[in-house]
């Protein structure tokens, strides 16, 4: 590169000229379009800019969205209370504890009691402080069943909760080495009073808070002035746009309409990349596209008719005409690689027709059709997902009925409420976190109705026990229960396949969630 261009992009870095100026003039200098973009993005993006409005368009929203962090189910709300809320902690792109309200993390030797001092100065967006009584009250909300709350089977091995001066003290029911991870759980939102007053009202302390919120339309925020980390929150204005359709997100951020965007389809991959204005951002993680059976409801009380049903789908296929090669095959338990305690030593299920068919059989069923269903933004390419599936059952003599319904309202009316739906779930950072959530008999989010005592019991004693073989092997056996016994069908991992604007800067892929574990609006900025 010779001088005149280093001065160039010194200007276009610092806001000193716009982007088609600085491609228009580098181009002239003959340096291709691409390289200049790739240039520009990597030098601006290491100096944030404050200022402006920084819009993310995400699908996953509906009109009966709430702002009570313990019902959030779906991206958008997500996306947004973790925009306007924080948590004891967080979970940073490496996989370590990121401490966030709590500036001090400790525990006890065998982790059966943990401490975690309150950071000073942390104010609410009403203006109030944050208080040790503020966190022990948060907490003990999402242990009350009648909060629903997705974080329920975290909180419930929680067995005191003591709040004095700046400390916080939680004693454990049993060992948990895992606790602080669990705690970083984008439900457990530290609210004022617990937010058991008004759980919905959406008062936090992160960089942002709410003007405006329209369920299933647009949610705006403005920059919280006293907010105490500087390292985030640099725009003047951000704001998350409920866009489920996948043609619409996708002409939004090639129109500069939105700066950032989830689930980019698969199949128009290559298609963007043809464009310079965006950024392809891929992160592959514990993220899983699932169909998801009620063991507690006829068919699927019947083990031979889930597992009939396990056979009878084709993982391969589904990685490359769902996901286009962005992922892998899952093997009906919800944990890959992406944990440190996986083991990989578990059979691949494959697909098989013919022993699906015996197991249909041997299950009784009496022919008439199963009705799965899904919807266009229960996750990228679900409805072709639930029509491959369809047709490899068929081959196995199973009648498999797809049923589509419409986005809004699919999950508070469908998802953990009908017996048979596609589904997906982020994944969590450990394996306990993700079992405690979703798998737990007493879990709320149990969204398969499953319920095993072996595997509870395991559940209970992996959460204490700090010999890592020992605690893989049981981790191991609660993977082979779960395949063997459980409502799951989970044919693929997803990859997180994500856009971003040419200036947008601080983008730093996080594998645990979309958009930067949903804190993009609140890490990136736009350069000039």
């Amino acid at each position: 590169m010779n001088s005149e261009f280093d001065y160039l992009l010194k200007r276009a870095a610092r806001g000193l000229m716009s982007r088609r100026e600085f491609v228009g003039r580098a181009t002239a200098l003959g340096i291709s379009a691409a390289m200049a973009n790739t240039l520009l993005a990597s030098v601006a993006s290491a100096q944030p800019v404050k200022g402006g409005v920084l819009r993310a368009g995400v699908q996953g929203g509906e009109s009966t969205n709430s702002l009570d962090p313990a019902l959030a189910a779906s991206d958008v709300p997500f996306m947004i209370n973790k925009t306007w809320g924080e948590m004891l902690c967080d979970v940073g792109p490496g996989g370590v504890i990121d401490p966030r309200i709590a500036e001090e993390i400790s525990s006890n030797a065998d982790a059966t009691e943990w401490k975690f001092k309150i950071r000073k100065g942390v104010e609410f967006h009403d203006g109030k402080t944050v208080t040790s009584e503020d966190v022990v009250a948060s907490l003990k909300r999402h242990t009350d069943e009648k909060s629903q709350s997705g974080a329920l089977g975290i909180v419930q091995g929680i067995a005191e909760m003591v709040a004095e001066g700046d400390m916080v003290t939680l004693k454990l029911s049993a060992a948990n080495a895992d606790l602080p991870f669990l705690l970083a759980d984008y439900h457990l939102v530290i609210q004022p009073g617990g937010g058991v007053d008004n759980p919905a009202a959406g008062i936090g302390t992160n960089a942002y808070k709410i003007v405006s919120n329209e369920p299933g339309v647009r949610t705006v925020f403005e920059r919280h002035a006293n907010y105490w980390d500087s390292s985030r929150g640099h725009a003047d204005t951000v704001e998350v746009l409920t866009i489920n359709d996948n043609t619409a997100r996708t002409a939004a951020i090639q129109s500069g309409q939105i700066h950032l965007m989830n689930r980019i389809d698969p199949k128009i991959v290559e298609l963007l990349k043809g464009n310079t204005d965006v950024v392809i951002e891929r992160a592959a993680g514990p993220g899983h596209y699932v169909f998801i059976m009620h063991c507690d409801k006829a068919p699927f009380d019947n083990k031979d008719l889930r597992n009939a049903l396990k056979m009878a789908i084709n993982r391969e296929e589904m990685v490359e005409k769902i996901l286009g090669g962005y992922g892998s095959r899952g093997n009906d338990f919800p944990i890959n690689a992406a944990y440190p305690l996986f083991d990989d030593s578990i059979p691949q299920r494959e697909y098989d027709a013919a022993a699906a068919a015996e197991l249909y059989k041997a299950s009784g069923h009496d022919g008439s059709p199963i009705i799965l269903r899904t919807a266009p933004g229960a996750f990228p390419g679900a409805v072709e997902a639930a029509q491959l599936f369809q047709q490899s059952a068929a081959a196995a003599g199973i009648p498999l009925e797809v049923k589509v319904e419409p986005d809004d309202g699919y999950w508070s009316n469908v998802w953990n409420v009908e017996p048979f739906c596609a589904s997906y779930w982020g994944g969590r950072p450990v394996q306990d976190q993700m079992y405690s959530t979703a798998y737990l008999s007493t879990a709320d989010w149990n969204d398969t109705k499953f319920k095993n005592a072996r595997f509870d019991e395991l559940l209970v004693a992996a959460k204490g026990e700090l010999d890592q073989a020992q605690r893989k092997a049981m981790y191991s056996e609660m993977a082979n229960i779960l395949r063997d016994e459980g409502g799951l069908i989970c044919p693929m991992f997803n990859d997180w396949v994500e856009g971003r604007r040419q200036e947008v800067g601080g983008w730093e892929a996080n594998p645990l969630g979309t958009l930067m574990d949903g804190t993009a609006l609140a890490k990136c900025w736009l350069n000039a």
